[in-house]
């Protein structure tokens, strides 16, 4: 294990499409999402620390859910776990972390990774990111995992990367929005565009100058408490100016305005597990291409549904094809796969309606 290698595992995102079982309460990375006995959270915990000493492997969260964090991962020391006292998307916090970790060994790398992919080969996975740590030591170079598009996918953002290049590492030519679906067509018949899986590998110092150069306000106010950080001071000073911070994403702050950014196409299989039918296309099927998780079923004339109850609840579906049926506790969704992208406002109606708070 090198001592230099540090992760900061992102957990405070709220996985509202995923609901009922992802609520604002107890989000989807705390969930067995996949039925295979632990945790979204727990299973990228141990896949970075196949490369990345544990100790050194930092979570970042919503304050929230610290008790969560801790629940799940009993292991961890308080030096650790890093807790947003307010949501300012990814830059305000990665960079509170980089300059965290940076004081503490000015020589360490780094991997940003969120704490919901499905990733399946992980010995692929720890050899690519064993490749963008090496090139991250010998370069200042701002580094992300792109994903070898399988479909014209218009939920994910791209990377343009130079078609020029024979390196195994290419330089980004950009970044590029989710596009229509017509534009997604045209990318992958490119050959060098892939999707952008908000995996993100540097040096600490290199992150921390691509900050101060080109987001100086925030730059200037995490540095303030420099001489805070890893004392008993800095919850405090985390408190107090934490919320001053602007909501930017760090692709935003720095990924798309620097010169010195570098893809490497990944080489594992790769699922960035958002919605229901994500999660569908990532589990096996019965004999009908039924997803089940936990439920015991029978089915007649139901196919291709994606099915989630607790542990050994007997679910008889009849007629349907192409489904989302979960059940959890007071709430009961049977929604049409194809308008799962609709979930997240579904919600929001049914707190209307029902003036409670159900997610």
């Amino acid at each position: 294990m090198n001592n230099n290698y540090y992760a900061i595992l992102m957990a405070g995102g709220v996985g509202s499409r995923f609901w009922p079982v992802s609520t604002q309460d107890f989000p989807k990375q705390f969930h067995d999402m996949l039925g295979t006995g632990e945790t979204l959270i727990q299973k990228t915990f141990q896949r970075l620390s196949k490369l990345i000493p544990q100790e050194n492997i930092f979570i970042l969260t919503n304050a929230v859910y610290k008790d969560l964090v801790f629940r799940q991962l009993p292991g961890l020391t308080d030096r650790q776990v890093l807790l947003e006292p307010a949501m300012r998307n990814t830059a305000p916090c990665i960079l509170y972390a980089a300059l965290k970790i940076q004081k503490e060994n000015p020589d360490a790398v780094m991997i940003v990774a969120p704490s919901d992919h499905w990733i399946e080969d992980e010995a692929k996975f720890t050899q690519n990111v064993q490749q963008a740590f090496d090139f991250c030591e010998t370069n200042d170079a701002l580094m992300t995992l792109g994903i070898q598009p399988t479909f014209p996918n218009t939920g994910f953002g791209y990377i343009e990367y130079e078609q020029s290049s024979n390196k195994a590492i290419k330089p980004v030519h950009q970044f590029r929005e989710k596009p229509d679906y017509e534009t997604a067509k045209s990318f992958i018949a490119q050959g060098n565009f892939l999707w952008n899986a908000g995996i993100f590998m540097w040096s600490a110092k290199s992150v921390v100058k691509a900050f101060q150069f080109h987001q100086p306000q925030l730059f200037e106010l995490f540095e303030k408490g420099i001489n805070l950080y890893n004392t008993d001071s800095e919850d405090l000073f985390i408190a107090e100016n934490y919320g001053k911070s602007e909501n930017i994403s760090v692709d935003y702050a720095i990924m798309e305005v620097s010169e010195n950014v570098y893809v490497l196409p990944a080489e594992f299989d790769w699922n960035d597990l958002g919605t229901w039918g994500s999660l569908y296309d990532k589990l096996e099927k019965d004999q009908h291409q039924n997803a089940v998780v936990n439920a015991r079923t029978l089915t007649e004339d139901a196919t291709g549904n994606m099915i989630r109850t607790k542990a050994d609840k007997i679910v008889v579906i009849d007629g349907l094809k192409d489904y989302i049926i979960v059940d959890k506790d007071e709430v009961l969704l049977i929604f049409p796969k194809s308008k799962e992208q609709d979930i997240k406002q579904t919600l929001q109606r049914v707190k209307d309606k029902f003036g409670k708070n159900y997610g």
